[in-house]
């Protein structure tokens, strides 16, 4: 069966911020010192098991440049540019109503363009095992996280019994309290939810169907325009009439034949800036230092710099990003804190920094 990837790339990275912005989100940034942008990771590590011509992304409709910059191997009609944004179920089922409709059927392999994963090789292969349990009945497949520590920040699966190389799902279950992080670590039975989705065509558009209608027949019609001369404008009323909805509430907590498989390829969704330090190389001290930079006495401190100078002296657990127009000082303890600055700004009417 023909293998396809689906990237989900229209989100807005707030939590990196004054380096993300609207113009140009956290997916088309280079978080590394190896100048290759979060996307342009994501489609690279792709290619061994899908050809270029079976990946799509889709974003929103003002970053389509951008990926035909960043992506250029990618075909043009392939970018599904999104006129608004509704969350990841209308998101996948606008890209499944197009694979539908170019191949009938398919395996889709449905992933985040902002995650990096360090050990490609077995990657790939859990994806592997992910095609061959999704090719049987109408299964949706989820890739699981095995857990190194009680985190807070994710949603959870609870798993049961195995079936061959995957496991039945029980429940998905909301980010934790630390004391619920815990009991779910201990109990070796939870896995991270990572966002990642393997299924067929067929199956995604059965449980469409069956548990969310409406956003099946809206998909259903703009697939059926998709190369047609109506296309953008059939898009646009569908795509635009859609509830928000994620596809978890929407489509997994609910339907059957729901099976997940533990991934331990070095996995980071790299929500924050404290993912900088995790990602990259640090000194003695545990500082990342990339720019023009002069530190003294610092520990644990992430600095990005820009065109000028930073001099950072007896920092402890700061991050420092320095952009053209903006300098962000941050505590690391309050990372997540900074989409309250866009909000800050927003009402300011300072749209200009967002």
């Amino acid at each position: 069966m023909k293998i396809t990837a689906v990237i989900m790339a229209g989100g807005r990275g707030e939590r990196f911020w004054p380096k993300s912005r609207n113009a140009t989100p956290k997916q088309f940034l280079s978080l590394t010192k190896d100048g290759e942008t979060m996307i342009q990771k994501t489609v690279k590590r792709l290619r061994p098991i899908v050809e270029a011509e079976d990946i799509f992304i889709v974003t929103n409709a003002a970053y389509t440049e951008l990926v035909l910059d960043q992506l250029p191997d990618i075909p043009k009609e392939n970018i599904l540019a999104e006129p608004c944004a509704r969350n990841t179920a209308p998101c996948i089922a606008f890209a499944a109503a197009v694979i539908g409709r170019k191949y009938e059927d398919a395996i889709m392999l449905v992933l985040p363009s902002d995650h990096l994963i360090g050990y490609e090789d077995i990657y790939l292969n859990t994806l592997k095992k992910a095609i061959k349990s999704a090719e049987k009945g109408k299964r949706l497949v989820t890739i699981g996280i095995t857990p190194e520590y009680p985190e807070t920040g994710y949603g959870y699966i609870n798993f049961g019994e195995e079936k061959g190389d995957v496991y039945a799902v029980e429940r998905f279950v909301e980010k934790p309290d630390l004391p619920t992080a815990k009991e779910y670590l201990a109990s070796g039975r939870y896995l991270w939810n990572s966002g990642m989705f393997v299924w067929k065509v067929s199956s995604i558009m059965f449980n469409l169907k069956e548990l969310m209608p409406d956003i099946y027949e809206g998909a259903m019609r703009i697939g059926q325009a998709y190369g047609t001369d109506s296309f953008s404008e059939v898009l646009v009323k569908e795509f635009t009439a859609f509830r928000s909805e994620s596809v978890d509430f929407g489509i997994m907590e609910k339907a059957n034949h729901i099976y997940t498989i533990p991934g331990s390829f070095g996995w980071d969704d790299v929500g924050s800036w404290l993912a900088v330090e995790r990602i990259n190389e640090t000194d003695d001290d545990k500082n990342f230092i990339d720019g023009d930079v002069i530190a003294i006495d610092s520990k644990r401190t992430t600095v990005c710099g820009g065109k000028r100078l930073i001099a950072a002296v007896g920092t402890r657990d700061i991050i420092i990003v320095d952009t053209d127009d903006v300098l962000l000082v941050c505590s690391k303890n309050n990372t997540q804190d900074v989409k309250k600055v866009i909000a800050r700004l927003k009402e300011q009417g300072r749209d200009e920094l967002v």
